[in-house]
């Protein structure tokens, strides 16, 4: 019950307009993204303007692959980004996702092909980072696992 209270909670948030930045930092998506080389990408997907939970959904998730995959992200095996997908640059990425609102996405590249998995139950984490970002490092380890 209470899961399902947080998530109308937040899906009222996003119909009524999140605010906050207007990101112009954003990472923008080059054709590197497609390498042939097996590896995992963590991307945060976010409009033009973020409420707290989309900020800490990024911001926590980016803070748990510094801290525990730094190795990965040095040799490329992990790929971490915060993509704007109002951003026309980031178009063909959001599109190849599926990603039309705020989300976190785990996509695999493997010699098979790319899945994309949407993460959904970092949203009941936000309220305890420590808990999320436990979580959260053991489903990328079990990817990268996976490669």
């Amino acid at each position: 019950m209470k899961k399902l209270l947080i998530l109308l909670l937040a899906l009222t948030l996003f119909s009524a307009g999140c605010v906050g930045n207007d990101d112009e930092g954003t990472t923008k998506v080059v054709a590197e993204t497609l390498q042939e080389s097996p590896h995992i990408e963590v991307i945060h997907f976010h409009g033009n303007n973020q409420c707290y939970s989309c900020q800490a959904v990024g911001a926590y998730a980016e803070e748990t692959v510094n801290a525990y995959f730094s190795d990965e992200l040095n040799s490329g095996k992990l790929i971490f980004r915060h993509v704007n997908f109002d951003l026309p640059e980031n178009k063909e990425l959001s599109q190849r996702y599926g990603a039309a609102y705020s989300s976190l996405w785990i996509g695999t590249y493997t010699e098979e092909g790319f899945s994309a998995e949407q993460n959904m139950d970092v949203w009941y984490k936000i309220d305890n980072k420590t808990d999320y970002m436990s979580y959260l490092s053991k489903v990328i380890d079990e990817k990268l696992a996976g490669l």
